[in-house]
């Protein structure tokens, strides 16, 4: 198979792709999107190198329970560039996010959203239906971040 997808420049799928002066980029995102989902690119990048030699990147967390903006755009553009060059250079990478520095945003947002705002309400309530609020309330931009990641191009599980 030809990458990318031949179907944004036109010719069939076994015909070489001519050069298109006038490229419809949103189209060309989209194939290429679609080719790395449909082939799977990032996960068999990984598999590929089972047993090689580890490099090892923390990632932070996106923002527990935000959007994410253009912040996170640049330093994303980063945090994917040193993983994918040394998964060029043969070693094997897993990128995940990470969330472990987003406790006290996401308490105060479940606080926010119960509409609570001293430690013996979160008492009250019980500490496991609280953190269960939390937990949601982290959880409830999962796909914005899952869009934004992707049309950056950005490979992390």
């Amino acid at each position: 198979m030809t990458y990318p997808r031949p179907s944004a420049f036109g010719p069939a799928a076994d015909a070489p792709a001519a050069v298109v002066p006038s490229p419809r980029f949103p189209d060309l995102e989209r194939d290429v999107l679609a080719f790395w989902e449909q082939d799977d690119t990032f996960r068999a990048s990984i598999a590929q190198r089972e047993g090689a030699d580890e490099w090892v990147f923390y990632d932070g967390p996106p923002f527990a329970n935000g959007l994410p903006h253009y912040g996170h755009l640049l330093t994303g553009y980063a945090k994917d560039l040193f993983p994918r060059f040394q998964t060029m250079r043969g070693k094997k990478v897993d990128r995940v996010f990470g969330w472990d520095t987003h406790g006290l945003p996401a308490e105060l947002e479940a606080m926010k959203q119960l509409g609570i705002t001293e430690k013996s309400e979160i008492e009250d309530m019980g500490i496991a239906a609280f953190n269960a609020k939390a937990r949601s309330s982290v959880l409830e931009y999962t796909q914005e971040w899952e869009n934004y990641v992707t049309r950056q191009a950005r490979w992390v599980d």
